[in-house]
């Protein structure tokens, strides 16, 4: 009854006036009444896990909307089902994801509420901290205040208590961010070491997904150790961490690489070569396809901006990057 339930929801969409790949998707899922929902919507979740890093904003918000609309329709036929909760909670965490990339912070603030309130209805404690990771991780870059962003971290390590994981050590990974950005150098090094010391409890499966949000390779430990140092001017660890993440990072991973070497740019500024990290961070720009460039990348470029001393903020090169930076480039 339950089944046939949720395909009479899919029947029905899939007829609906509703946009193309809607109502594609609608129709695939009420084709094979024999499959076992939650695992195909388990492959898509995991589809998803790759796709953030490779798709355009665009392609990646228009196909979320369209399978967010059938699992909704599926949820409606069975609002019980917790398997359909937790999936609910990692795709909304997804888009807003896409949309913090696209600067679209007040909307991705109502699908951070949309994830949690998803993820702890799922009561799956694993889906429960990684959702509140990326919420943690992402909150530097949506300009969060500190304390808001601590006090979703410290959710997050109560729920994880001990467990290991991918959601816990991301959540260690962003604490150390935000700490560093608020110039507590002390604790955002301890907090570093709390990351790096779980980096190496991690099973060697989660260790070796290099190109998932779903993984927890080394180098998203050493563009931690980058992001760190550089907001605390140590830009000696900086500078190792950086050496280490490039001969790791995936072809895949285009654009994290390019917000890794902002913090490069920034560095070599800090160091006194202004003129070279000015260059630096604009070639980087220029390498990166367009469809590739971010508000997120941009927001990170600013810090680049803004490290650059008074005296020197006329420079030619200042003023073009600044400029540069307003809007995203078309195409």
């Amino acid at each position: 009854m339950h089944r046939r339930t949720i395909l009479g929801a899919m029947g029905a969409l899939a007829v609906a006036p509703v946009g193309p790949l809607i109502g594609l998707e609608a129709l695939r899922h009420s084709l094979d009444p024999g499959r076992k929902q939650a695992d195909e919507w388990d492959r898509i979740v995991a589809d998803y896990g790759r796709d953030y890093y490779t798709l355009p904003a665009a392609d990646l918000a228009e196909q979320l909307r369209a399978d967010l609309t059938v699992l909704a329709h599926q949820i409606g036929a069975s609002p019980a089902d917790r398997d359909l909760m937790r999936v609910a909670a990692h795709l909304s965490a997804i888009m807003a994801m896409g949309l913090s990339a696209a600067g679209q912070h007040g909307m991705a603030r109502r699908w951070w509420r949309t994830a949690r309130n998803h993820a702890d209805q799922s009561r799956d404690a694993d889906c429960r901290v990684w959702v509140r990771d990326w919420e943690v991780v992402n909150g530097t870059y949506e300009q969060r205040p500190t304390a808001a962003i601590l006090d979703r971290a410290g959710e997050a390590v109560a729920i994880a208590g001990s467990r290991v994981s991918v959601g816990h050590v991301g959540v260690l990974s962003g604490r150390a961010q935000a700490l560093a950005v608020a110039g507590r150098v002390a604790e955002a090094r301890d907090a570093l070491a709390a990351t790096a010391a779980m980096t190496d409890r991690m099973p060697a499966a989660v260790a070796a997904d290099a190109d998932s949000m779903f993984g927890w390779p080394e180098v998203r430990l050493r563009h931690t150790e980058s992001f760190v140092y550089t907001h605390i001017g140590d830009v000696v660890a900086a500078a190792e961490a950086q050496e280490r993440a490039l001969d790791l990072y995936p072809a895949e991973l285009g654009r994290e690489r390019a917000q890794m070497l902002m913090h490069r740019a920034s560095c070599l500024i800090q160091g006194g070569h202004v003129g070279d990290g000015l260059r630096f961070a604009a070639d980087v720009l220029d390498a990166l396809p367009a469809a590739d460039h971010t508000a997120l990348l941009y927001q990170v470029a600013r810090t680049v901006v803004a490290v650059v001393p008074e005296r020197e903020r006329r420079r030619v090169e200042a003023v073009e990057l600044r400029d540069r930076l307003t809007a995203l480039p078309a195409g």
